[in-house]
């Protein structure tokens, strides 16, 4: 099958609800446009070089997320552009996208990143961590970020078990916030968890959000 047909049959399998990026880390320029050109505008990259480069050769109103470990001297670099940050792990990261949203005169939408995994190279906070930097001075004087939901990745793992025991964790601590942080914050809705290999377990657990490559793109071009 081509990334065309990838695409058509994904999309023709998900609930209307669920947002789906279209993850195009180690993917060509020509690859993104041809699901662009189908109408899909929702893309996610990782490598922040990679990520300017293709910005600056695509279309503008590409819907742009960064998705996985962000370090906090490379957010200036997209700031300028990035629709949303999914993969917000600490307080002091969340800091600098305030500061570059800042000096760019806009607010940066953000999901907090909530460790679920059996696996220690996952980054996050646990629910303890994200309550204290809810309830911190820092986080309240922030003006020019949008927390706007939660994001999370499961176990790898071929256990079924695991994988919806941690996406069911991970939507507890969501309406937990959303209960106890959010419940005036229309804006706080997305639970961004489901790659290719658990999108369909992570649905049923109350995901909105999925992020999807190798469905849609095949195999990565190269190692990242």
């Amino acid at each position: 099958m081509n990334i065309i047909a990838n695409l058509a049959k994904l999309k023709s399998e998900l609930p209307l609800n669920i947002k789906l990026v279209a993850v195009s880390k180690t993917k060509t320029v020509k690859d993104i446009l041809e699901v662009y050109n189908t109408g899909h505008k929702i893309f996610g990259e990782n490598k922040v070089q990679e990520f300017v480069d293709k910005y600056e050769s695509l279309p503008k109103d590409i819907e742009w997320h960064f998705i996985g470990h962000l370090q906090t001297n490379k957010v200036k670099f997209i700031a300028p552009f990035i629709n949303l940050i999914q993969g917000v792990e600490s307080l002091k990261l969340l800091q600098e996208i305030n500061k570059r949203a800042s000096q760019n005169n806009k607010i940066i939408n953000c999901l907090l990143q909530i460790h679920i995994a059996k696996e220690d190279t996952k980054f996050g906070f646990d629910k303890n961590e994200v309550i204290k930097m809810l309830n911190s001075e820092e986080y309240k004087s922030m003006q020019n970020i949008k927390i706007t939901g939660l994001m999370g990745m499961a176990t790898y793992t071929y256990d079924d078990v695991i994988i919806y025991n941690e996406f069911n964790e991970l939507k507890n601590i969501f309406d937990f916030l959303k209960l106890n942080f959010f419940s005036d914050k229309s804006e706080f809705s997305e639970l961004s968890m489901g790659m290719s290999g658990d999108y369909k377990i992570a649905i049923k657990c109350g995901s909105t959000m999925i992020r999807i490559g190798s469905h849609i793109f095949g195999d990565r071009n190269y190692k990242s």
